[in-house]
């Protein structure tokens, strides 16, 4: 299957090196010493599951040369989707596949503003890794990588079985949902958390067994999860229960990708998590004064950061 990457980060570049050592055609769009690199060396991941080595691999920073594509895996960050999309319409062919992992919950109705939904399928993935140098990807923890994806009207499709089957031939983990929606909203409802873990530039460790902090990271999940129920989203009746001991068991240095992005100067994800949800809110009439605060704080020390 011809595969396009948009985004050869930890999270594309991972799953796309998988992809492409499986015998796939997979097409790598990056930029920068990252894409020259690649073009010269190959993509490298490096892995406690299994190093590889794509030598040499088809990468570029031209959208056009995902054209004939039969599936394009958008693994940018959330804020780049409405600066690509136009672009990629304009040249993708009509029956391409869609399938989004970004963080937040806004990629799949922002695509659809661009393509026919009916190309778009729901999804996430579940992964720690960074670029470590220019042409090589790290990835860290022992959670396996996953990727979980459905159809947006949660019915059962052929393609998505073949996309099912695709990733395993890949080694890769991967679940078909019969309701994405709820559960990219059960990963949404924990990444909210990342902005407390850039305040504190810390850990999780420390975060979650202070007890002033650890009823923080409570309250910005509680608010998640009364915006998520107003919204009609089929969530756990103990999801803010079920959230922290996902968070317990994360390894105590961990940080998030938005933690990373914001101590390094980049354009965080913010407005696409805690952002939603403070958006969310006023339109629904609910009260997050926590997500509020760490929106404020994590956009404060963006603007350190840039200054």
């Amino acid at each position: 299957m011809k595969i396009g990457i948009i985004g050869t980060g930890g999270v594309g570049g991972y799953f796309g090196a998988r992809l492409a050592a499986a015998g796939n055609e997979v097409h790598f769009l990056a930029r920068g010493a990252h894409l020259k690199a690649i073009q010269e060396k190959g993509l490298q991941v490096k892995s406690i599951k299994k190093d590889v080595l794509i030598q040499p691999a088809l990468a570029s920073d031209l959208i056009s040369d995902l054209s004939q594509c039969d599936l394009v895996i958008f693994a940018c960050k959330a804020w780049q989707i409405r600066e690509i999309a136009p672009q990629l319409a304009q040249s993708l062919q009509k029956k391409a596949l869609l399938l989004p992992l970004q963080n937040g919950v806004l990629a799949a109705d922002e695509l659809s503003e661009f393509f026919d939904r009916k190309q778009i399928l729901g999804g996430l993935c579940m992964i720690f890794s960074y670029i470590e140098a220019p042409g090589i990807i790290k990835h860290v923890g022992l959670q396996e990588p996953m990727i979980i994806f459905g159809e947006l009207d949660q019915a059962k499709s052929e393609r998505c079985e073949l996309i099912r089957e695709l990733l395993k031939k890949a080694d890769i983990r991967c679940k078909l949902s019969d309701d994405i929606q709820s559960s990219i909203w059960q990963k949404f409802i924990l990444i909210c958390l990342s902005g407390v873990g850039t305040i504190a530039n810390q850990g999780y460790g420390l975060i979650r067994e202070t007890p002033e902090s650890r009823s923080i990271l409570i309250d910005v999940l509680t608010e998640v999860s009364q915006i998520a129920k107003a919204k009609n989203i089929n969530l756990p009746e103990n999801i803010v229960e079920k959230s922290m001991s996902i968070i317990d068991s994360y390894p105590a240095d961990s940080m998030s990708s938005l933690a990373r992005d914001v101590l390094s100067g980049k354009t965080s994800e913010i407005d696409y998590q805690n952002g939603t949800v403070v958006r969310f809110g006023k339109e629904l009439g609910i009260a997050t004064p926590a997500n509020k605060f760490v929106l404020g704080m994590v956009k404060l020390l963006e603007q350190k950061q840039l200054a």
